[in-house]
Formats: C-alpha cells, structure tokens, sequence
C-alpha cells in the first residue's frame, strides 16, 4: 500500500558531541527502538507496543506483527497487550472526540481490522477469553459511525475465529476423551493380558499403512497446537516487575502436553506388543514389523514417530530379550538409531530434518510438504530461545534479535503443521492406536521377565518383587 515500513537506517542518529567515527556499531534509534544496519535489535516495551500500531499511514510488518505478539507474552499478558493498543489507537486518533474527523478515521479503520483479524488468525487461542473479545468490540464500536462496512469486517473477523476456536475445542475435546479411555486401561494390565487381547499384526500388517496411520495421528494432534503455547510452557516472572505474578497459573499449553503424552504413549505402546507374545520367534517378528514401520516413518519425514518406536524399542524390558534380538535382521535398525543418535546434539537428526524441511518448501505434492520434527527436542530448543528472550539487556529493553529467532523456528513449525495428511485414513488403525491396552513399566518387566527369565540377582530381585 506503500507505506513506509520501517523508519530506514540513513537517518542516523549522532548524538551531539560524538564524531560519527567513534560511533562504530551503527546504532540508530528511532522512538526508543535500536537499529543496527537497519534490523531492529532491542527496545523498550513501550517503543515495541508503540510500533506494532498503525497510523493513517503507516502499518508493521507482517513479520514483526507475529514475532511480537509470539514473544511479548513473555512480559505482557495478550489482554493486556490488547488493551494498551486500543487505548493508545484511541488516544493517538482521538476517537474519544465528540466530533469525530471521519476523513482521517477512514485512512485508520482498515489498519486496525487488517491487525486484528491478523491476530485473531495467527493467534485465535488470546480470544478464548472474554476480555480480548470486548477490546475488539468496543474498538470497532468506535470507528463504525464513520463507516458501514466496518460493521460487516468486524461481524467476518468474529464469526470465523468463532468458527476456527470450535473446531479447535472439538479436536481437543477428542482427544481427552482418547485420553481418558487411555488411562483407565493403562491401570488394568500388570500382568499379562488374558490370551484375546489383539495384537498390532491382526489390525495392521503392512508396514507402509501403519506408518501412514501414524502420520495421520501426528498431524491431527499436531494441527491443534497454537504458535503461542511454546511461549507460555516457559513464562515466568518479569523481574523486572515485582507485582505481577505470571499467568502461567493458567497455563494455556493443554495441546502441546496432550501431544508429547502421546509420544510416551506410542513408545509403551511399541514395548507392549514386543513383551507379549509368547513364542520367540513372534517377538522377533513384531520387532522387525516395527523397524520396517519407522523406517517408513523415516522415509515420510515423520521423525516423532519414528523416535517414539526406537525409543519404544530401547526401552530395557525390550533390550534385555537378547534370544528374541538374536533372532532379529538388525542392521537395518543399526541404520535408524544412527539417525536418530544423540550425539553432538543430535546432528545426524538435525541434518536429516532439514534435509526434509528444505525437500518440504520445493515440494509438488502434500506427500513431500510433510515434516514432523521429533517434538520433545523442537521443544528443547525453544526453551533455550525463550530463555533468551525472557533476559532484558541491562539496560531494561527487551532483546528484539531473539525475538527474531525464536519467531523463526515457530514460524517454520506453523507451516509444517498445516500441511493435510495426503494418506487415507484407516478409522480401525487409528482407533487401535489410540485405544490398544498397553502395559505400565512395571507390566512390560513381567511381561519381558515371563519370556526371557531373569539373567542376573538384580534382575531375579526385581521379578521377585513384582510378583
């Protein structure tokens, strides 16, 4: 629309009495925000809320819309947040004038709906609450007498995140229901399950399905995951602000909890249906089913499955069945756990992600967009890039440069998340995934210890004790 963007790093700031050499790291500052070879690096919170408002002729950019609204929850709570943007848009506009200067108000409107509604899509979460919803509706109620069609924007903007909240609530909804059924078979099965239970192999026996299967589950639990819930798992106290206790208190993560509980139960799940059958030469079998499947999950991009089954696979009541390994073709599991190795911080995982991810942006099909990163790591490192965030510069600002990265690495997770499942979904697979009994730990050192009796006191002592 041509308006300026930001504020160009040639107007430079000299304070008097410096000769410009000495002023080597090119800093401008522009209304309390710090540039440095024109990118924005740090500023106080004011200046940051200050440039995220439009004016009768300027609006942010995109990128900083999001990187702000994504990090500044580290220091503000979103109503709040909010809540000062209409007041300073009320304020700087003069919307609380008897007569209003409707030319004027006509070069606003559209910015403010342009920023809310982006808002409202990026972060539709913030408007699960009340207060958020009526900033909006008093915002509008305000510049509406200069314009109808202020009327019906806003009337679209609700209706969708209405739309969008109920769909996300119903996904949720699901998925503790899943839960809840989960849980109560978890307790049931100590021991060894009576001789009906049904296994992996009579529900699914192509390694291919079953990896596609798995990919439909991690897509769905991905797709309910908001941007916002990395930043909220790690708020905590501004101490710069004594009196404001944080809202993590209500932490608004359930999606991203829901979804790392399913990765724990996948991995059960896997050590389940190894430790159950009773003959050697069957383990053997679902163990190189199970290889065959990540392999496949490798292959489709889907790493959180794929960790979730070696993990599965590496847990002891499974490593420790050395007569069924030895029944196992395990170079082709050697190869995965390579990838999948720990060491140098998960390099060899990391090169293989962005392998896909760059595979994901040059794709032709949704088959190739497909990136589902091994979550408790993606999750790791955002930790580290909230702490970051979450430290201000000695000088009270808020480092704007960390803003950044951690922006880019949940902004990359958004597109990953949104790709559609290309597979056909198999109702019955999926609902077995969800549903199959799975052992507790306790269960799988039974289960493990009936089919390979115990090699050693330690291992003697523990079966005594569980039985």
């Amino acid at each position: 629309e041509g308006m300026p963007q930001t504020l160009s790093s040639t107007s430079m700031f000299t304070p008097c009495g410096f000769s410009p050499h000495l002023h080597t790291s090119k800093e401008d500052e522009q209304g309390g925000l710090i540039f440095q070879d024109g990118n924005l690096t740090s500023a106080s919170l004011d200046a940051l809320i200050q440039h995220l408002i439009p004016t009768t002729d300027y609006y942010p950019e995109k990128a900083y819309i999001f990187t702000f609204l994504l990090s500044s929850r580290l220091f503000i709570e979103p109503h709040e947040l909010l809540s000062r943007v209409c007041h300073k848009c009320i304020e700087q506009q003069r919307l609380d004038d008897p007569v209003l200067d409707k030319a004027r108000i006509r070069k606003f409107g559209p910015k403010i709906l342009q920023l809310l509604t982006e808002w409202t899509e990026t972060f539709p979460y913030d408007f699960q609450e009340e207060r958020m919803i009526g900033h909006l509706k008093d915002m509008i109620h305000r510049i509406a007498p200069c314009d109808e069609a202020y009327w019906k924007k806003m009337n679209q903007l609700l209706q969708t995140l209405n739309q969008k909240l109920a769909t996300l609530s119903r996904g949720q909804e699901g998925i503790v229901k899943i839960s809840a059924a989960v849980s109560d078979k978890l307790v049931a099965f100590k021991s060894k399950p009576p001789s009906i239970q049904r296994e992996i192999l009579s529900v699914c026996s192509d390694p291919y399905t079953l990896a596609q299967q798995l990919t439909h589950v991690e897509l769905e639990r991905l797709s309910h995951i908001g941007p916002e819930e990395f930043v909220q798992a790690f708020v905590h106290k501004d101490p710069l602000d004594g009196t404001k206790t944080c809202f993590s208190e209500q932490k608004k993560t359930s999606n991203l909890e829901a979804y790392v509980k399913w990765f724990n139960r996948l991995c059960y799940l896997v050590a389940t249906e190894i430790c159950m059958p009773a003959k050697k030469k069957q383990r053997a079998q679902v163990i190189e089913f199970f290889i065959d499947v990540a392999r496949e999950c490798f292959n489709i991009g889907n790493f959180n499955s794929l960790m979730a089954i070696i993990s599965g696979m590496n847990m002891s009541p499974v490593s420790r069945l050395k007569k069924t390994w030895s029944k196992v073709k395990t170079a082709k599991f050697f190869i995965l756990e390579h990838q999948m190795d720990p060491t140098g911080n998960f390099y060899n995982y990391r090169t293989a992600l962005r392998g896909a991810a760059h595979r994901s942006l040059t794709a032709h099909s949704n088959r190739e967009k497909i990136v589902i990163p091994f979550f408790s790591l993606l999750i790791k490192d955002i930790y580290f890039l909230n702490e970051g965030c979450a430290n201000r510069l000695p000088n009270g600002h808020v480092n704007f440069e960390k803003f950044l990265e951690l922006a880019k690495q949940v902004g990359e997770f958004i597109t990953w998340k949104q790709v559609e499942c290309p597979f056909e979904q198999d109702p019955n697979i999926i609902h077995y995934l969800h549903t199959a009994p799975i052992f507790t730990e306790d269960g799988l050192y039974l289960a493990s210890y009936e089919s390979e009796s115990p090699e050693n006191h330690t291992e003697k002592d523990r079966w005594k004790s569980l039985r």
